[in-house]
């Protein structure tokens, strides 16, 4: 199958072929209906569904949805920037087949991320997917880059008889307890196998260690296609819940207190097949290119957690002495700092090396994350930017003398302290461009406005079931 790189109203005909062949093989295994899924601004999965004999009509001419999403908040409220926010226009939603995946945790369905195409041809310029595409290909033509990433889903099980909106555990076992695996047992080894059936090879899944806390990490893809496959991951975690009579938060704090939900990001730099964070001279076998990446991403941490970070319930998570990352450090396999470089094990280092960026949350659109943490290091790799001197330990240690001296700084403590640090980031802004740009800081103090005065128990409760 073809992916529509540059769809067109009409289609093409080998694509269209294609579509009457697989809209046969799908009715043949008994699917109805195709779910095709974006992601908004505010992180919400968006969805429209169309029935199987209607794909063939989705390719050609996609399916329409209002612009309006791009600024709509957690909450479904609407807020507006010059150019989003308005009740008129629409734009059309195009499947990409080779993305398209018969859903084994929902009987009946395939799924679809899109690509948001105006009624003219054009791409829209607020569509994530879009501009993550753009930064990728950019950093093919400008520096003869390629990228491996990975996303970790983290997320809280609980009972579908809790009250009302309420959280209750559905394990009682300790973190990373065999307790824990145990009670939940059919429900893992069904995602397991749902997840496979998908195509997704996973790394690992296991209880983690907050209240009825599991991730999951699977393999590493280019990075559209990663983003791609967090969207499809959550959605069958969350499907393979409800027939289990479950129910799931992937929200970054389910309570106001404790260890939330990370959505780490996993990334690693390519040119000619060679792992650039392997093999060099540089610390920990890094290349000179790839020290200049990460310290790229290290510099501009604090506006990126306007987008890695974007929801109020963000900051109850990210906390000192939590694993969290909430200070601008790096280190080897240091899970305090803020960028952790993970060298792989001896003898699969080439393969294997990475850096992890762990003040993400899954509130992130994932395209918006990825897109823009690639963009900061790119810039640091254009400018040579020389990388500072590791931490080891937790930096919370440190004090105000010590810290400035290491240039350790903490990151934002709010989500309006984030989009200043963002408003004033030209770097990203530039990347994403002025639609996108104005999006992210309209839809965020939208968010901080919504819950301008509760509490931090409040501000969990607002979010817990949202994502």
């Amino acid at each position: 199958m073809t992916t529509l790189a540059d769809p067109v109203p009409g289609g093409r005909p080998g694509d269209l072929r294609r579509v009457a062949a697989l809209t046969a093989e799908l009715a043949a295994r008994g699917v109805h209906g195709i779910v095709l899924a974006y992601v908004d601004t505010a992180g919400i999965g968006r969805v429209k569904t169309i029935p199987t004999a209607r794909l063939e009509a989705a390719v050609s001419w996609g399916v329409g949805m209002s612009p309006v999403f791009d600024t709509f908040l957690a909450d479904d409220s609407i807020v507006t920037t010059d150019v989003l926010g308005s009740p008129d226009g629409d734009l059309r939603l195009y499947p990409d087949l080779d993305q398209l995946v018969v859903l084994a945790g929902q009987p009946g369905w395939a799924w679809a991320p899109v690509d948001r195409i105006t009624q003219e041809g054009e791409r829209h310029p607020g569509c994530a997917r879009t501009f993550l595409r753009r930064i990728v290909a950019d950093a093919a033509d400008r520096h003869g880059l390629a990228f491996k990433a990975a996303v970790e889903v983290e997320w809280a099980v609980g009972l579908d008889t809790a009250p009302g909106t309420d959280f209750v555990p559905a394990v009682s076992g300790p973190a990373y307890g065999a307790t824990r695996q145990i009670e939940l047992s059919d429900y893992t080894a069904d995602l397991l196998a749902a997840l496979v059936a998908q195509g997704v090879d996973v790394d690992q899944i296991h209880p983690e260690y907050a209240a009825g806390q599991f991730e999951v990490s699977v393999g590493a893809l280019d990075p559209v296609a990663a983003a791609d496959r967090s969207v499809l991951v959550r959605q069958t975690v969350r499907a393979v819940a409800r027939r289990h009579r479950l129910r799931v938060s992937f929200a970054p704090a389910v309570l106001p207190e404790g260890v939330g939900n990370g959505g780490h990001l996993h990334l690693s730099c390519w040119r000619g097949g060679v792992n650039l964070h392997s093999g060099g001279e540089g610390r920990y076998g890094m290349t000179a290119a790839a020290e200049s990446f990460v310290a790229g991403v290290l510099a501009r941490l604090p506006a990126l957690t306007a987008v890695t970070a974007p929801s109020p319930a963000s900051y109850l998570r990210l906390k000192p002495s939590r694993w969290a990352g909430v200070f601008t450090a790096w280190g080897r396999e240091t899970r305090e700092a803020a960028l952790r470089i993970v060298t792989g094990t001896a003898g699969c280092r080439d393969r294997d090396a990475n850096m992890e960026i762990k003040p993400v949350d899954l509130a992130a659109n994932p395209y918006l994350a990825l897109g823009c943490v690639i963009a900061a290091g790119l810039d640091g790799m254009t400018t040579s930017l020389p990388l500072s001197e590791e931490i080891t330990g937790d930096p919370a240690r440190y004090g105000p003398d010590e810290a400035a001296a290491r240039g350790v700084e903490r990151l934002p403590t709010s989500l309006p302290q984030a989009v200043d640090e963002f408003r004033a980031d030209q770097v990203l802004r530039a990347a994403l461009g002025p639609v996108l740009a104005d999006a992210v800081t309209a839809v965020r103090l939208g968010e901080a406005a919504a819950v301008d005065g509760l509490d931090d128990a409040q501000v969990a409760a607002a979010y817990r079931w949202k994502y």
